[in-house]
């Protein structure tokens, strides 16, 4: 796997070749490329496909002190510039979705098209009424999790998170065991994105400039904040449409790759 130096930091890439519309991957929290592994395959007849560990994630560099999502934002304009994808598509899920979005604002001359699966924007709805004690308990369970974390059980917040966040009770005994781990891994890097000021909010009024077709997504099994965050952000991006991946929750593409990479496909297929 290719080490690129990126801002300064060691970023693991895959790079599946030179055929093709580039679409590049951004995992969420806690995760890594492999996070991709059973839709990659999939997109590489008809893109070039580019998956990468985000800093402080997996293969890639953890630098030292605070890190905002802000770098994760440049370190993806990065490495669209270093390999020459620019225009590219972008799909990004959960945290990678937010990144995806602000990649959108802050560079709209290096994207082509998004598709964003239930970024976790909780502040978005935390001040409306009806939604308001969804966001105050997703706020709760998360801070659970960061004072395990902080505590130093990395084991325990990460399969407090999968079953109180992400994916429900029971599911953690359900990951495959490779996958356990990398959440296990990656602890110290939630943590620290959990002391990011910026990492649950965004500007709708920066959203509402992104050019770029975006595709924003959610499951039918998903928490129950994601309802109303996809439906705020799909209002404001012009022109944006929604996906319901019915039975799927949280990872739709580890859950029901061919759904997921096939409803990705054909939207970037029409809009690039």
């Amino acid at each position: 796997m290719p080490l690129a130096m990126i801002n300064g930091v060691g970023i693991h890439y895959e790079d599946s070749g030179t055929r093709g519309t580039p679409l590049v991957l951004v995992h969420g929290s806690w995760g890594s490329h492999h996070n991709w592994d059973l839709v990659a395959p999939r997109f590489a007849p008809t893109f070039r496909t580019v998956t990468y560990d985000r800093r402080g994630h997996s293969g890639s560099e953890r630098p030292a002190g605070q890190g905002s999502i802000h770098e994760d934002v440049a370190d993806l304009a990065a490495l669209i510039e270093r390999l020459g994808l620019a225009p590219a598509c972008v799909a990004g899920s959960s945290w990678g979705s937010i990144i995806t979005l602000r990649l959108a604002i802050a560079r709209p001359d290096l994207v082509r098209a998004i598709a964003c699966h239930e970024p976790p924007l909780i502040a978005l709805i935390a001040d409306d009424p009806e939604v308001r004690s969804i966001a105050d308990a997703s706020r709760q369970r998360v801070a659970e999790v960061s004072a395990r974390l902080a505590a130093g059980d990395d084991a325990g917040g990460a399969e407090l998170f999968v079953e109180t966040v992400a994916l429900g009770p029971g599911a953690w005994a359900r990951l495959p065991l490779a996958l356990q781990r990398t959440f296990v891994e990656n602890a110290p890097t939630y943590l620290d994105e959990c002391r990011d000021p910026d990492q649950q909010s965004i500007d709708l009024r920066q959203v509402a400039t992104i050019p770029a077709p975006a595709l924003v997504t959610r499951g039918d099994q998903s928490p129950a904040m994601f309802p109303a965050i996809v439906r705020i952000v799909a209002a404001a991006i012009p022109g944006a449409e929604q996906h319901l991946f019915p039975g799927a929750g949280h990872l739709p593409h580890v859950s029901h790759p061919a759904e997921y990479a096939d409803v990705v496909t054909r939207f970037m297929r029409t809009h690039s």
